[in-house]
């Protein structure tokens, strides 16, 4: 463990920084598990919606290093694309 004063200060932001960003990873996954479930119930109506409420999280997520960029675009460009193809 951490003796230094800042080292111990260091420990205490590093666990709620991890903490915040389970949170924000979980709140994702969660989000992203309702739109793949409207889209395996052919919802094309609910899955537009739940894909506009998923895209700015996955934006923030992408933003604050969380995921990395490429990735948080690359899961929005799946999901979109499964969300459209109800369309088709």
């Amino acid at each position: 463990m951490a003796r230094h004063k800042s080292a111990l200060k260091r420990a205490k932001q590093n666990e709620k920084q991890r903490q915040r960003n389970a949170a924000a990873k979980s709140a994702v996954k969660t989000a992203v598990k309702k739109v793949l479930a409207a889209v395996a119930g052919k919802d094309k109506e609910g899955a537009k919606e739940l894909l506009s409420a998923v895209i700015p999280k996955i934006s923030k997520a992408g933003a604050k290093g969380i995921f990395h960029k490429r990735n948080a675009s690359r899961k929005i460009s799946r999901l979109t694309k499964k969300v459209n193809a109800l369309g088709a």
